[in-house]
């Protein structure tokens, strides 16, 4: 299948290159021309400009979207918008608000374009390791993109299977599903993130309490030099805490287990405080989420060590550099 792909970013690059190894064409595009150039070696078709982009697409087109969500989103599909007939295809990628994306696809559906929003986790690894994806969008189109959405999904891989009854959507054993309407995927994936914070807060206090326990305030026959990155390591292995975020932190210790590197400023994605939005429209108890998106802002005044774990989480699976911005 041929696809568009405008921002070539952490993400989107990767998804192109990934789409790519899977027998797909891509045409990219990106204001930075170093970042097309780089693709053209992997076998990607680079565009000018976003008109020469829908130009090298056959029709029916379909164009994904990566680019941070708010302005720059926004002025891209609109921009896109222009170029594009009845019958294609806009994909948001990003991690747009869901509200957002249900005003875009009434005003595209307006000139009989597509709308479909995608929730796509998985960071940097995601080139390897595929992509878990929440889409929204009218089933004819989500269906349409399947071949896409299958090749960048992690497939069935070595996790154990659930015991599922057989009517139910194979598709989420293979890491993607179609979630509902437009906007029911960035919805999902919103929520998701704010789980992620909360998970991510966890081991970050657990961590800053094994860390503690050297202090000086404690009783000398009561004090632990407790080696953080072995018991990081232990805990991968059979426990019930095991996770991709405690891999992450096994490794970002075992390298640097002081985390010296990282200051402990931590930003948010903006989807933290959405889901917070989300749980008081729906008056729904969500105190663990709110107390961690809380401590996010807490860490831009003073650092911790369990916050510069957190850094190191953030760089881990994402790339996210400290001070960066919210991306």
């Amino acid at each position: 299948m041929q696809l568009g792909v405008i921002g070539l970013g952490r993400m989107g690059g990767n998804i192109a290159k990934r789409l790519m190894r899977g027998g797909h064409g891509c045409v990219v595009y990106d204001r930075d021309p170093k970042s097309v150039t780089g693709l053209e070696g992997d076998g990607a078709k680079a565009a000018t400009d976003l008109a020469d982009l829908v130009a090298q697409l056959e029709a029916p087109r379909t164009v994904w979207v990566m680019l941070p969500a708010g302005k720059p989103t926004e002025e891209t599909i609109a921009a896109i918008a222009e170029h594009l007939a009845p019958g294609d295809i806009v994909i948001d990628g990003g991690n747009t608000f869901y509200q957002d994306d249900i005003r875009r696809a009434k005003t595209l559906m307006e000139k009989g374009v597509l709308y479909i929003d995608v929730g796509t986790s998985g960071g940097v690894w995601g080139l390897e390791r595929g992509y878990c994806m929440m889409v929204g969008g009218e089933t004819a189109a989500v269906e349409h993109i399947d071949p896409i959405l299958k090749t960048l999904a992690p497939g069935l891989g070595d996790i154990p299977r659930t015991r599922r009854d057989p009517a139910a959507d194979p598709r989420a054993e293979l890491g993607y599903i179609h979630a509902g309407p437009v906007g029911s995927g960035h919805f999902v994936k919103m929520v998701h993130n704010g789980i992620e914070y909360g998970l991510m807060q966890a081991y970050a206090e657990g961590f800053e309490i094994l860390h503690g326990k050297n202090g000086v305030e404690l009783r000398e026959d009561q004090r632990f030099d407790l080696n953080l990155a072995d018991i990081s390591e232990v805990w991968r292995r059979g426990s019930v805490v095991s996770s991709w975020l405690l891999d992450l932190s096994a490794q970002a210790l075992a390298g640097d287990p002081k985390l010296a590197q990282f200051s402990g400023k931590v930003d948010d994605s903006g989807e933290g405080r959405w889901t917070i939005d989300a749980a008081i429209e729906e008056a729904v108890s969500a105190d663990v989420l709110a107390a961690a998106l809380f401590a996010r802002f807490r860490s831009r005044q003073d650092h911790t060590f369990g916050e510069r774990l957190l850094s190191a989480m953030r760089f881990g699976f994402g790339g996210h550099i400290e001070g960066a911005g919210s991306i």
